[in-house]
């Protein structure tokens, strides 16, 4: 015996109502569910669709689904975080090396000059307000995309809604930024250590507020084979 599209349907909304925000977590749950239910049904013929799926609920234990949307959390966080080490290992190799290489020096030369503490307020202040900018033309273009799907992906959501979390760790540290050339001595190490921290920063910003939510459709598609916006 199989559930109909009925019974489907009222597992989707089961598991909204357990707090599952995210369709592609609800989808992987509905088919769990939907498996055991039909199992049951196998070998108990009787037993009602409402008390299969509390039994198949319970077996989830007594935090319900909330291992699951964690574990699935953890998983496209590492997805994402291997697109962001795929991209940013791009930067290192020819012809995008020659682009790291000039942006570093324009930090190296600008941080030798004695303007340091100047120019470390310049560049933290340019990264920030182009980060907030991105960030906030990302967020907007999340709740569009959201509006015609009416359809919630884990992925989407880590794309375009906390593409910024590169820099939020920045932006907590502005206090450090603006007395860190108080609190060192000026050496050759501590300037190419200090460009090499800017230009990670940089790159990091760059690739997931611009690069990564541009290959959104493709690496979407490639996550989800039922996605479509």
């Amino acid at each position: 015996m199989k559930l109909n599209k009925s019974q489907i349907q009222d597992l989707y909304i089961f598991t909204r109502q357990h707090f599952v925000e995210h369709y592609d977590l609800q989808t992987e749950l509905v088919d769990h569910l939907a498996n055991d239910i039909e199992t049951q049904w196998q070998s108990q013929p009787k037993i009602s669709f409402e008390d299969a799926k509390n039994k198949a609920f319970k077996k989830f234990g007594i935090f319900g689904f909330m291992d699951a949307i964690e574990q699935r959390q953890k998983a496209m966080n590492k997805r994402y975080r291997g697109y962001l080490w795929n991209e940013l290992k791009k930067w290192f190799e020819l012809p995008q090396l020659i682009g790291t290489i000039a942006l570093f020096l324009v930090f190296y030369m600008a941080f030798s000059s004695k303007y340091t503490a100047i120019f470390t307020i310049v560049f933290y202040v340019i990264i920030s307000a182009w980060s907030i900018y991105k960030s906030t033309l990302l967020n907007r273009q999340f709740r569009k995309r959201k509006e015609i799907s009416n359809k919630k992906w884990l992925l989407e959501e880590l794309i375009f809604k906390q593409a910024g979390g590169a820099s939020l760790i920045f932006f907590s540290q502005l206090y450090n930024v603006f007395t860190i050339p108080e609190k060192f001595e000026i050496t050759t190490l501590f300037l190419i250590l200090f460009s090499l921290a800017f230009t990670a920063l940089t790159l990091i910003n760059y690739i997931s507020l611009e690069v990564i939510p541009s290959k959104a459709e493709k690496l979407l598609n490639e996550t989800y084979p039922e996605f479509s916006l």
